[in-house]
């Protein structure tokens, strides 16, 4: 399964703090792969570290044109943390991951398949619900096709 990345944090000691659109987060130490690969050696320069940015379409997060890591190296290898946002994600998200369109989430809220202010709620003009109603509602997201 793709396993988009869709916001990444920089942190002490080469860790990076990946957020997944299914709502995970992990944690991916950097630190071996400067012992491994002289191409990610630059990035024992803080200003360079903390500039890890999410690559569109959340395939991966990249520093610059030379050095990048996949999802999948991130989602395989990193550590799974709990916070207190796990399995949140926004209705677009959502639809998304399990194939459907906003309406039809917007739709499950005024039929109480989901239910507001229990498994969604708005913050300002978005809709967040949580990965577990979805699961209760729609099974398993399905697998997105990947852009080779």
């Amino acid at each position: 399964m793709f396993h988009k990345v869709k916001d990444v944090n920089p942190r002490a000691n080469l860790m990076l703090d990946v957020m997944f659109a299914d709502g995970t987060t992990k944690e991916y130490d950097v630190a071996p792969l400067l012992e491994k690969f002289t191409a990610f050696e630059p990035l024992i320069d803080e200003g360079l570290f903390e500039s890890v940015n999410v690559d569109p379409g959340g395939y991966g997060v990249s520093w610059n044109d030379d050095i990048d890591l996949s999802c999948d190296e991130l989602w395989d290898n990193g550590v799974t943390i709990e916070t207190p946002f796990d399995g949140l994600m926004a209705f677009s998200t959502a639809a998304d991951l399990w194939g459907l369109s906003d309406s039809t989430l917007r739709k499950a809220l005024v039929y109480g398949k989901i239910r507001s202010g229990i498994d969604a709620r708005k913050y300002g003009k978005q809709w967040i619900v949580t990965r577990g109603a979805m699961i209760r509602e729609y099974g398993e997201p399905k697998e997105p096709e990947r852009v080779q």
